[in-house]
């Protein structure tokens, strides 16, 4: 299928001065085996009045109704967005759940974004708390999580369990000593086998690309069948907690995000050879607590990468597992600013294969890329942990079939319960301090 290139460029009334500067959130093409094609430059206007997101394709504007057609058809992928958030007045309580509240749908892109949080430069002062800009007025009502209807249980043989482990976790990788058809899972690296890539996360063929090169104008993206060989960037995926640590100096000349491993005659190389451990963990102080009686699988884009949501962190019932929380001042840098890591969060009982892909076989319009929430995880350079939970519009309308809180050190109240919403109107924004803990709980 070819995938047109949109950005969404999102106006919002400002409440307050930004003690914390915007999230933006860029996505490369999905299964691209072509030249990467020139990115749009997304300009974002603040200014007083109702929310709106406008989409630009080849710096035209394109028709809100069909920019979303084509989003659902999955024939356009929003590549650049941009999203002022605020400092409002501290919220009221928030209402008492109710099995009559209901969410109305929005053309906002707080939600929709496939890659990471892009951090810009901010004061380490926490704020009171921040969320997601009010969407435009809508006739539709929509069912909250509470009288949604069950998800559908797969019929097929039992799935993979998600990996675990990670045994050389310690062990420096020998750069250019594993051949490429050798999965690294003894240097720490998880194998991925639901893929069909042989282990590996994500897989980008660079013709022309040498250790030397500052930028890469051709990037062809791995697909299913496909495994590590020569010219690929190979990527992997590490335990819960832990992150990959190469990358490549040289990123898409367009602004393509790229990493893992380089095959180079045969040989797997460091990409980053002042790491020499492929996995690394992060600063820690967030995990995700399942209180609910079936597993739940949120799984992380690999960025940078493909950006597809395929590394697993998967919680089986009244389970508690870490999150990786990147240090700003030590992870991939995008385009001169510092980001973060983000996760989908899938219903519960859907296995990994389900979950952690991109097209899922069991729910295609309500896992995978079109999982209900998202995650966003990052601790700035000043200290603070920032995390936030807002719907995935406009790329997915599916509804949540649980709660979730982020509970613990904590500075605001951030939640999703029965369908409402603490903090904002999609999503919501809360900070740790440093030394601090955070539970995202599912209940």
């Amino acid at each position: 299928m070819k995938y047109t290139i949109l950005a969404a460029t999102l106006a919002a009334s400002v409440a307050a001065s930004p003690s914390h500067n915007h999230h933006q959130h860029h996505h490369a093409k999905k299964n691209a085996p072509n030249k990467v094609e020139k990115r749009v430059d997304v300009v974002t206007e603040v200014v007083v009045g109702p929310t709106a997101t406008v989409y630009q394709l080849d710096g035209k504007i394109v028709n809100p109704a069909d920019a979303k057609a084509g989003l659902a058809d999955g024939d356009y992928v929003v590549i650049g967005e941009t999203t002022p958030t605020y400092v409002p007045p501290p919220p009221p309580p928030p209402p008492a759940p109710s099995s009559t509240s209901t969410s109305t749908s929005s053309s906002s892109s707080a939600g929709g974004m496939k890659a990471q949080f892009i951090e810009e430069p901010s004061s380490s002062a926490a704020p009171t708390t921040t969320s997601a800009p009010p969407p435009p007025p809508s006739t539709t009502a929509q069912p909250t999580s509470s009288s949604a209807p069950p998800p559908p249980k797969s019929s097929k043989p039992a799935q993979p369990s998600p990996p675990s482990g990670g045994t050389g976790l310690n062990a420096d990788f020998p750069s250019g000593k594993i051949p490429c058809s050798h999965f690294p899972s003894d240097y720490g690296a998880i194998p991925l086998e639901w893929l069909g890539t042989g282990g590996w996360s994500g897989l980008q063929f660079v013709p022309g690309y040498t250790a030397a090169s500052l930028s890469i104008s051709e990037i062809i993206t791995g697909v299913s069948g496909q495994t590590c060989g020569d010219g690929a960037m190979c990527s992997y995926a590490c335990p819960p907690g832990y992150q990959k640590t190469q990358w490549s100096q040289a990123q898409g000349a367009t602004l393509q995000s790229i990493g893992g491993l380089y095959c180079n005659n045969g040989f797997l190389e460091l990409t980053r050879p002042d790491h020499p451990k492929l996995c690394e963990p992060g600063a820690g102080g967030v995990s995700i607590q399942n209180d609910l009686d079936e597993s739940v699988c949120t799984c992380r884009t690999d960025y940078p990468g493909i950006e597809s949501m395929v590394i697993p962190a998967c919680a089986n019932a009244g389970q508690t597992i870490p999150v990786c929380n990147p240090d700003e001042s030590t992870y991939y840098v995008w385009d001169g600013k510092s980001t973060s890591a983000q996760y989908y969060i899938n219903k519960k009982g859907y296995g990994v294969a389900d979950s952690c892909v991109w097209n899922s076989p069991l729910d295609p319009k309500g896992a995978g890329n079109w999982s209900p929430l998202i995650l966003g995880v990052g601790k700035t350079a000043g200290g603070l942990t920032f995390l936030s939970i807002f719907q995935n519009l406009p790329t997915s309308t599916a509804l949540l079939d649980f709660n979730v809180e982020i509970t613990g050190d904590v500075n605001s109240k951030c939640s999703y319960i029965n369908g409402v919403w603490t903090g904002g109107s999609n999503g919501c924004t809360t900070a740790m301090p440093a030394g601090g803990k955070a539970i995202v709980r599912y209940f």
